[in-house]
């Protein structure tokens, strides 16, 4: 038999005389710790119970009932008062943490996707005592206070880059299933980091709602914004276009050539989408032009409404070339929000319908908040010094 093989059995013994055994363990345990209380008691007031002598500083006063947590289970003590209730006992200190430590461990559960049941069901294995799904839920409402601080913080540095976009959560409002449109918005810093800057929820995208979330943004001291990127949503450009006039709106290239496929027919040429897919790898917007006519000129008897389409609406897609070449990559299309939202949909797909619009924020919040807090520790996405230049570039030019 092999050592490891060894350890095995070895352990599987000792789990089997423990678990034959779990009563016994359980009261000699709470035996001895409520031994150490009365110990405790005893020296705190100066004498033992019923006990007569001139040391003494106190006196007794009754019991109090505690529960605590222990590996072998739930254990019930009687914790001694007295009358001036001045007594407090260590014992408890380290199962304090303990507790602490087991609601961290739920809240990091929650945000990582695990439903509430199967969180009931593993700290029922880990701590020996049942922990219902509405006291998980209860506990998990801790977070509110700190995310909330969170998407309300000032934002007081500059975001040249701001990304925006929304996805649906599936939310039980008053016991029917309804979809809720999640609102998310990243920024650039002029350092070049990355941020989550704002979430909210909303029945629907609609122009007032988009209005709304980027409003909020602006009242928090979103500033310095010269470039947004998002999908062709008509609320996202509205909100764009009042409340950030001064930056340029940056159509997702990857959404418009998901929606090129309405003018295609089903066997179309796979050649067409390649070649207008190819446009946005070109070094500078003189090139895209010049290719974008030979892909009108090559495709436009074949397929007369998808090139009438593109020629009125691909403009909004080269935007991103007035930017710095190695910016281009990263601010043609939302993929950077939307890795972000395949994060968050993988996590959300455990809980599969959310209990409460509150319960669907708080996670969406908290996946958000850490992901943030990942950014900060990381390098910086983009490098800023070219976008600095270019910026000092225009400036002379205009002098």
């Amino acid at each position: 038999m092999t050592t490891r093989a060894k350890r095995t059995a070895k352990s599987c013994r000792i789990e089997t005389l423990i678990g034959d055994d779990r009563a016994f363990l359980k009261e000699l345990m709470k035996e001895s710790l409520q031994e150490v209380l009365e110990a405790e008691m005893t020296e705190a007031v100066g004498a033992g119970p019923g006990e007569r002598t001139g040391d003494r500083v106190g006196y007794r006063s009754g019991y109090d009932s505690r529960g605590v947590v222990t590996r072998i289970g739930k254990l019930e003590l009687r914790v001694p008062r007295d009358r001036e209730g001045r007594f407090s006992t260590e014992l408890f200190d380290r199962y304090q943490r303990s507790e602490k430590a087991l609601v961290s461990a739920l809240a990091e559960m929650y945000v990582q996707g695990v439903s509430t049941r199967k969180v009931k069901a593993i700290t029922e294995e880990l701590c020996g005592h049942t922990c219902s799904a509405s006291t998980v839920s209860r506990i998990n409402k801790g977070l509110d206070a700190l995310l909330r601080r969170f998407v309300q913080r000032r934002l007081e540095k500059a975001y040249p880059y701001v990304i925006l976009d929304a996805r649906y959560e599936k939310v039980r409002l008053d016991g029917v299933i309804q979809a809720q449109a999640v609102f998310i918005a990243l920024g650039i810093n002029a350092e070049g980091r990355r941020q989550v800057l704002g979430v909210e929820l909303s029945n629907r995208e609609s122009q007032s709602s988009w209005t709304t979330f980027v409003k909020g943004l602006k009242t928090r001291g979103l500033q310095g914004v010269e470039f947004v990127v998002s999908d062709d949503h008509a609320g996202i450009k509205r909100a764009v276009r009042e409340l950030l006039p001064e930056a340029v709106w940056q159509r997702c290239y990857v959404h418009f050539l998901r929606n090129a496929l309405d003018y295609l027919p089903r066997k179309a040429d796979d050649d067409c989408r390649q070649e207008l897919r190819w446009l946005y790898d070109r070094r500078s917007l003189k090139e895209a032009q010049q290719d974008l006519q030979a892909w009108l000129t090559r495709w436009a008897q074949r397929y007369p409404k998808l090139t009438d389409w593109v020629e009125a609406h691909i403009g909004e897609t080269l935007n991103f070339y007035s930017l710095p070449r190695q910016h281009h990559k990263h601010l043609k299309r939302t993929n950077m929000l939307e890795r972000l939202n395949e994060e968050i949909k993988r996590r959300t797909r455990v809980v599969r319908i959310v209990p409460n619009a509150a319960s669907c924020l708080r996670l969406v919040r908290a996946l958000c908040a850490e992901t943030h807090e990942g950014w900060l520790e990381d390098h910086r996405y983009l490098n800023m010094d070219y976008w600095k230049e270019q910026k000092k570039d225009l400036v002379q030019v205009a002098a």
